[in-house]
């Protein structure tokens, strides 16, 4: 992202995960929970082609960022 030259995406990167430590299930980026995952794995819009892709465990209060760029291949 900073090669990008997109600083707004890396400022909206940044806001999504200081979210997520507050509610990490609803928000803004329109969280959907991904049903093709196993466990929890939800994801946030970034812009239009990137999302930002995380795992929630409950038993730990954990949230793991799994992805953050290209969620939708470039066509």
């Amino acid at each position: 992202m900073k090669r990008s030259g997109q600083r707004s995406d890396i400022k909206k990167v940044a806001d999504l995960i200081m979210e997520l430590s507050e509610h990490p299930r609803s928000g803004t980026g329109h969280p959907e929970q991904l049903k093709k995952y196993e466990g929890e794995v939800w994801s946030r819009k970034v812009n239009k082609k990137d999302r930002l892709v995380y795992e929630i465990y409950e038993d730990e209060i954990v949230v793991v960022v799994i992805q953050a760029l290209g969620h939708y291949d470039d066509k």
